[in-house]
């Protein structure tokens, strides 16, 4: 006799992104509130040392908070200092540290794992915080630009294995994330950088309106004045937690727009040993996506030079000689197919604000669009319009 039972159900997921600054000067209530004020609860911390290292009073700041607020949470234990940048996710001795602190102190479904630092120390916690007992509870306390306007406050995270980026990972919502915009003044200017091109990637498949206005703030952002980055990150993080609300935020088809620019961003970032910051990476690969929409005659030369010159004022460079490597790209157009399987989708361009898939990209014309850019970056290059 043939039989079959189906059940299908949903799960809702509800976390919040909070923006504060000195979360953890005791007489700021938010990380508490966070915590929850009915019981006490352990909480773990793992944060990134080059955070510790601009902040030196940071772990003493913690324990006097958590002191200071021991009806609702307590440290299990001695906080956990790793590195930051991709080192953290390039081998799994730190996920088993995080295992082996959850095994040794009890750290339970009812615990939290608080992370502070860059994407990649929180993309490595959240991996462990989502494996252990199956789930246990995190919070993200992201202290870059790239972190807090965009992949601090996604539901991704991983670890890099067999030489491939986010091979390892999950998506597991956090708990909560906390903004805190105290740490950005001491951001080297790499890293205050790098998170702008992550904002330029959202307004162009999504907001001509925003990229208007980064043109606009583009002195206040190069200059590193706090109000425009405040806001760029806000209204970026919005627009990522929209999107997560109203698509496809598991990514079950093969579409996934906010990755925009990232299949010869992940594949750069390899080729350089990773010495190439994520957002600077990303910066590339959309200079790259944009000069091939217009190549394609899909958009005018006019929205290609806007686009270039932004990311040139902010101080980004298009173009580095391992773009022009034909293999090699092809190689990251597969591997982007492969990660989320299915049928190479890739966003393009129609207009500023305006995104559109395809499913096939011509890697000589990729090749050409690597050349322009080459010339953009060396001031030689004019395109006819």
């Amino acid at each position: 006799m043939k039989r079959s039972i189906q059940q299908t159900f949903s799960v809702p997921f509800k976390y919040t992104v909070h923006f504060s600054e000195n979360v953890f000067k005791k007489e700021n209530p938010l990380f508490a509130e966070v915590i929850g004020q009915h019981q006490q609860s352990k909480v773990y911390f793992v944060v990134d040392n080059g955070v510790v290292a601009k902040h030196p009073d940071l772990l003493n700041e913690i324990r006097a908070y958590a002191q200071a607020h021991k009806a609702c949470l307590v440290l299990c234990a001695d906080p956990l200092v790793v590195p930051g940048g991709e080192e953290v996710k390039n081998t799994k001795k730190y996920v088993d540290q995080i295992l082996e602190a959850c095994n040794a102190n009890g750290i339970d479904r009812h615990s939290f794992i608080v992370a502070i630092g860059g994407g990649a120390v929180l993309d490595m916690a959240g991996f462990a915080s989502a494996i252990a007992h199956r789930g246990i509870r995190h919070i993200r306390i992201p202290t870059t630009v790239l972190a807090q306007n965009d992949s601090g406050i996604g539901v991704k995270n991983s670890i890099n294995v067999y030489g491939k980026k986010n091979f390892l990972g999950t998506f597991a919502p956090p708990f909560a994330v906390i903004n805190d915009n105290t740490f950005l003044p001491t951001l080297e200017d790499r890293d205050w950088r790098s998170g702008i091109s992550e904002a330029v990637k959202v307004a162009l498949i999504k907001d001509a309106s925003f990229f208007q206005w980064m043109e606009a703030s583009v002195e206040g952002l190069r200059e590193r004045e706090i109000p425009p980055m405040e806001e760029l990150i806000y209204r970026c993080a919005k627009m990522h937690m929209d999107h997560i609300s109203g698509g496809d935020p598991f990514e079950m088809g093969s579409s996934r727009p906010l990755d925009f620019g990232h299949w010869a961003a992940h594949k750069l970032e390899q080729l350089t040993d990773y010495r190439l910051r994520h957002g600077e990476a990303v910066a590339i690969g959309i200079a790259l996506d944009a000069t091939y929409s217009y190549l394609k005659k899909m958009i005018s030369y006019s929205a290609l030079h806007r686009i270039i010159s932004l990311f040139q004022q902010l101080g980004f460079v298009v173009h580095i000689p391992e773009l022009s490597q034909k293999h090699l790209l092809s190689d990251g157009l597969e591997e982007f197919r492969e990660h989320l399987g299915g049928e190479l989708t890739i966003m393009l361009l129609s207009d500023i604000g305006k995104g559109v898939e395809v499913h096939q990209m011509d890697t000589d014309l990729i090749l050409l669009a690597a050349e322009h850019l080459r010339d953009f970056e060396e001031g030689k290059f004019e395109l006819n319009t």
